[in-house]
């Protein structure tokens, strides 16, 4: 095993066989056990010069220590400073990914170690959920990486998985002074010890023929958005430029982007800063018990619409059970939206040809407190469906 092979250019200097070199965006430090060059396959060399491109083995371990675009230096006279133009992928979009059955959380660890040795970008910490056992943390660079790496899961490995709601990186100023970083709902801090929160801003670029402007710009303020320029390119054609919080993007806004200017409209975007905004954390709750894989951080002004859309939507997707089950959305202690799923009944007077009425009314007494028993003691079983049905709220 020889580890990442680190395909380099050199800019100043030599490079020979057996010197230690140290990476300058992590201070790591390695022996270049064997360089070369490359002629449609690797030749060894003894020595690299300026100008040069080849390769660098040096029994690295480990995928992440060698970052695309880094700068390589001698460890013992190290250059001042790197080359510019590095510059360190951050996942954006955070979800949660929990095999469905709890003998494949291993399995599902050795994939992700896999995905990983090509794929540096992916970052995953082990998660715990009450309602779906033990997964993974997984950070993504959008919502494409997140269903390819979802894909890839499900094909090339034969997993079987769920997949929670993505979120965003929040950052939390407690009443303490204190900054955290928040990428599971779950994880959010009780509202009384938070000063403020903190979500990140994306500049978004759309270039779209004229006549849906109006259409591009409405859909742009619904999603929290800031104007901020607009350059007409052509006659035809014109550049939106606005200022959206990430959160609002990685659901659906790039498929309605495209219906409202009937595939005409591209969109470009890159991360700015974070700014603090009125956001709050909405929980479900089913029977009362609060379900961490469902909640989400939305903002205050959406959040009674996004209960009340979502309560309704696992009222379809939950099926029947012998009792009737409660489904709320509360943001603390307080709930903002409520529907139940009625009961399945069983025609226990079916039997009852004639007679007093009294003999009905002593068989459905004895069901309704067979029914509040089987309340006290019933779990309900929530289908995997349910857990992205926050994904088709707007629907």
């Amino acid at each position: 095993y020889r580890g990442a092979v680190v395909y380099v250019r050199v800019f100043e200097g030599t490079l020979k066989t057996g010197e230690r070199i140290r990476f300058m965006s992590n201070g790591r430090e390695y022996v270049a056990e064997e360089i070369g060059i490359l002629r449609l396959e690797r030749q060894p060399v003894e020595m690299l010069r300026a100008g040069e491109v080849g390769y660098v083995i040096g029994s690295i371990k480990d995928i992440r220590s060698a970052r695309v675009g880094d700068t390589i230096t001698h460890a013992h006279r190290p250059a001042s400073e790197p080359i510019p133009g590095f510059r360190q992928v951050k996942p954006m979009v955070f979800s949660g990914v929990f095999p469905t059955n709890p003998d494949q959380y291993e399995d599902l660890r050795a994939s992700l170690e896999k995905l990983q040795l090509n794929d540096a970008s992916l970052t995953f910490t082990p998660e715990t959920s009450a309602a779906l056992g033990f997964g993974f943390r997984i950070g993504f660079l959008g919502l494409l990486h997140m269903e390819i790496v979802q894909e890839r899961l499900e094909r090339e490995f034969g997993l079987d998985i769920i997949t929670t709601v993505p979120n965003v990186e929040y950052q939390v100023v407690l009443r303490s002074g204190e900054v955290i970083t928040v990428d599971n709902p779950s994880e959010m801090p009780d509202a009384g010890k938070i000063a403020e929160i903190r979500e990140p801003y994306v500049r978004a670029d759309i270039i779209t023929p004229t006549e849906y402007i109006g259409p591009l710009m409405q859909l742009c303020q619904d999603r929290r958005g800031v104007y901020r320029n607009q350059v007409y390119l052509d006659r035809t054609r014109v550049n939106l430029q606005y200022e959206l919080p990430l959160a609002e993007i990685i659901f659906d806004f790039y498929d309605k982007l495209k219906s409202v200017s009937r595939g005409y409209a591209s969109f470009d975007y890159e991360i700015l800063d974070y700014r603090p905004s009125d956001l709050v954390r909405l929980d479900i709750l089913i029977n009362g018990e609060p379900v961490d894989a469902l909640s989400t951080i939305v903002h205050r002004s959406k959040a009674y619409e996004v209960g009340r859309k979502l309560t309704q939507k696992l009222r379809e997707l939950i099926p029947r059970q012998l009792f009737d089950v409660a489904i709320q959305a509360a943001i603390g202690s307080r709930v903002i939206a409520r529907e139940t799923i009625k009961a399945l009944r069983k025609d226990v007077t079916a039997k009852c040809y004639g007679g007093d009425v009294t003999r009905k009314r002593k068989l459905l007494e004895r069901q309704k407190e067979g029914k509040k028993r089987m309340k006290q003691v019933g779990r309900v079983e929530v289908p995997q469906e349910a857990f992205l049905a926050v994904l088709s709220v707007g629907d």
